[in-house]
């Protein structure tokens, strides 16, 4: 007791078999299609399905893992395009910052310098105006408090250097 199949299934898959056969001659009629199967390749493919069935498996199943290399290098790419720049941000900044506290060093640095060697020219240029003065009178005692503050000012660069 066999189940036949109903008559609207077996139409059915005529119907479909029909347009498979249609679809498959449309696409051998393409000539690109017709000029690949005249080529040695195409020929040798149509001599040996089995080698074409591994050939279109082969590169129907790599083309998953290629797009996903591929794909993994544009992102690898594109974030090691990211990273430098972020990295040259991060690096030029902490450089910048780190010259700027250089740089404001050496400005409070030639800032005090500066005052000190103007300090000292002022001292040293009153020191010199009140010693040898043209208008102080030159004498014994004079000259001998002259001397003992040459004598305090020495022994005080001692104590200081």
């Amino acid at each position: 007791m066999a189940k036949e199949e109903p008559p609207s299934v077996s139409r059915d898959l005529q119907e479909l078999q029909r347009k498979l056969g249609l679809l498959l001659e449309s696409f051998l009629n393409n000539s690109k299609v017709v000029a690949f199967m005249k080529s040695p390749v195409g020929r040798f493919l149509d001599r040996h399905p089995f080698v074409t069935l591994t050939v279109l498996m082969f590169v129907t199943m790599s083309a998953i893992p290629v797009g996903f290399f591929l794909l993994i290098v544009v992102l690898t790419s594109l974030g090691a395009l990211m990273g430098a720049i972020l990295l040259e941000g991060l690096v030029i900044s902490v450089c910048g910052l780190s010259l700027l506290c250089v740089l404001c060093g050496l400005g409070f640095l030639s800032l005090a310098l500066s005052g000190i060697a103007m300090m000292s020219y002022v001292v040293v240029s009153c020191l010199m105006s009140y010693w040898f003065s043209p208008s102080r009178p030159l004498t014994q005692q004079n000259a001998n408090v002259d001397c003992q503050l040459a004598m305090k000012f020495t022994e005080s660069e001692r104590l200081i250097f």
